[in-house]
């Protein structure tokens, strides 16, 4: 079971990019993917995240407007956009999965949000920095 996280590199302020998580090993039926990030000197937190079985998103509220999180089934894929990207995005980004079998979806992805250290599947990060 392996998370594949790409897409991450130098961007200007105002601009986009979009960040891909790719799973090897699992099926994504039934699962929560969620994006982190962690800045320098700052602890890891959650940015947005989508419950494969429903396709519900739930987006961070500093993330609302700026960022769209979708899935791809057919490429096991899940992207993140980011729009109107901030120096304050900058960060290594990481995307995670948990199973939601069993779990109510929107509660579980609340407990990924507020406890990222129990969740069991990372992928490899990604760099984002955003700098003119």
């Amino acid at each position: 079971v392996q998370l594949q996280a790409s897409g991450g590199g130098l961007v200007q302020p105002g601009g986009s990019l979009t960040l891909s998580c790719t799973a090897s090993g699992f099926i994504f039926d039934n699962y929560a993917i969620a994006w982190f990030r962690q800045a320098p000197g700052k602890e890891r937190e959650g940015v947005s995240a989508i419950t494969t079985a429903d396709g519900q998103t739930y987006n961070k509220d500093f993330m609302k407007g700026r960022s769209t999180i979708t899935i791809d089934p057919a490429k096991n894929t899940v992207y993140l956009r980011i729009d109107n990207l901030k120096s304050e995005d900058t960060a290594i980004y990481y995307c995670a999965a948990e199973s939601t079998i069993g779990y109510d979806p929107m509660l579980l992805v609340g407990t990924m949000f507020r406890a990222p250290h129990a969740i069991t599947t990372w992928g490899q990060e990604t760099q984002v920095t955003v700098s003119s």
